[in-house]
């Protein structure tokens, strides 16, 4: 068992993390293959009315599931404390109350969406020539939602004990039967914008069945038994707190996604279209961003459990860094290949669309810098305790993306959308980052000047 966890409080931490990190990182980037298969068949073979029909209702997925996938997050983050304190009791708990929660979640999550979908699609100003293609794409992905809920239980459970490699392979064979069923539901046998959607959901059921049965198997040790199947109040209440804290936090960034959408949805199908391209290659590019980030959460998780906050502090530098460097690459890859990228994923020879794909692209890596900062301080801060700070981050951040939807865009057309996260990133890095350095000087027990366990 030993060989399957690892112990985040002893060793250099950038190594630490590295290690750790590549592997989250190639699953990600795996899964992001979900996103980018559907957008390039769509996109050459259906058409750019599937790709704005995709892109006109991803924000609706999203939305819910970012909130259900950071309420999983969050309860992460107490499984690291728990397993970095070696409290093994508290941890079997912790578990427990996962389960619980996740599969409450999931069920809500499949059921209630569904009954209200289409006015909430009107609400948005889905165009009526791609409003059938959207809704059958969307309400098909719904149905997948408690499987995806459950994978990132799973993950979320193996990388508490510092195993990101398992959920890695399961992503890979996830992917790769993504990408034969696309080929077969849309090419082969032509269903539509239908067949990516099924390629998906029966993908992401076969990733969550192999995550669960792995677990049985591998760490049974780690599971409740009857006696942890009613945590104490204690802990249930660290889990509750700490998930719903993670889960508001993503879900005030996708309601104002939900609402900008809404804007981009009352401007034209080529724009939704160009949106919809420059969004994917955005996400792409923050992959390796948000891994380092989500690697380091593990890490600080892990130590703050054990008390270790000089590692702390040493983790975050070396993650601001790295954050940097990144920041830097993913200018030079978008200025020297944006285009071919936009045309690649849209199958597109409107000039309009890549221009203006180019457009939000471009702005959007120049403050991949401020991004960096936000992710590292957001997530290190959730899994040192402090909830409430990244909350209000995604208040500024809501609020922004309502002035955008409602004032900016109406005004500025799609050049306000370019502007709207490169400004609200600087901010709440800005918000965050004064906070974390207050911190450091008023709060030794946290973050600067205690002593190495």
């Amino acid at each position: 068992m030993q060989s399957l966890t690892k112990d985040m409080t002893k060793g250099a931490p950038l190594k630490i993390i590295l290690t750790f990190a590549v592997p989250m990182l190639i699953g990600n980037l795996f899964q992001q293959v979900y996103n980018l298969v559907d957008t390039m068949i769509a996109g050459n073979v259906l058409g750019d009315d599937a790709i704005a029909a995709i892109g006109a209702v991803s924000v609706i997925y999203s939305l819910l599931m970012n909130f259900a996938v950071g309420l999983n997050d969050g309860c992460c983050i107490m499984l690291s404390q728990h397993f970095g304190a070696d409290d093994i009791r508290k941890f079997k708990q912790g578990v427990s109350a996962m389960v619980i929660l996740d599969l409450s979640i999931g069920t809500i999550l499949t059921i209630v969406p569904a009954l209200f979908l289409k006015p909430l699609m009107r609400a948005l100003e889905t165009p009526d020539k791609i409003f059938d293609q959207a809704y059958t794409y969307i309400i098909i992905i719904f149905f997948g939602t408690l499987a995806t809920i459950c994978y990132n239980m799973c993950s979320g459970f193996l990388r508490a004990v510092g195993n990101s490699k398992t959920p890695l392979c399961f992503l890979m064979i996830s992917s790769v039967l993504n990408v034969v069923l696309d080929i077969l539901l849309v090419i082969v046998i032509p269903c539509g914008i239908a067949g990516t959607a099924i390629a998906t959901v029966i993908s992401q059921v076969i990733s969550s069945v192999l995550s669960i049965a792995y677990i049985a198997k591998h760490y049974r040790s780690y599971l409740p038994g009857k006696e942890e199947l009613h945590p104490e109040l204690s802990v249930v209440a660290g889990m509750v707190s700490t998930g719903l804290s993670m889960g508001l936090m993503q879900a005030g960034y996708s309601l104002g996604s939900v609402l900008l959408q809404r804007a981009i949805n009352a401007l034209d199908t080529p724009i939704i279209t160009a949106h919809t391209a420059s969004r994917r290659t955005i996400e792409l590019l923050m992959i390796p961003m948000a891994t380092i980030a989500s690697a380091n959460a593990t890490f600080v998780g892990q130590n703050y459990g054990a008390g270790r906050y000089d590692r702390i502090r040493q983790s975050n530098k070396q993650m601001f860094l790295l954050e940097f460097a990144w920041s830097a690459f993913s200018i030079l890859v978008s200025f020297a290949f944006g285009k071919t990228i936009i045309r690649l994923l849209t199958g597109s020879d409107s000039a309009y669309v890549t221009d203006n794909a180019m457009l939000n692209l471009k702005m959007a890596v120049l403050f991949y810098f401020s991004l960096g900062i936000l992710l590292v301080l957001r997530t290190s801060m959730q899994a040192m305790g402090h909830r409430v700070l990244p909350v209000l981050a995604s208040v500024i951040e809501l609020v922004g993306k309502i002035i955008a939807a409602f004032w900016v865009v109406p005004v500025k057309g799609y050049f306000g959308v370019a502007l709207t996260e490169p400004i609200i990133w600087v901010l709440c890095a800005l918000f965050l980052g004064s906070f974390y350095l207050t911190i450091g000087r008023q709060r030794k027990a946290v973050l600067c000047h205690a002593p190495a366990a």
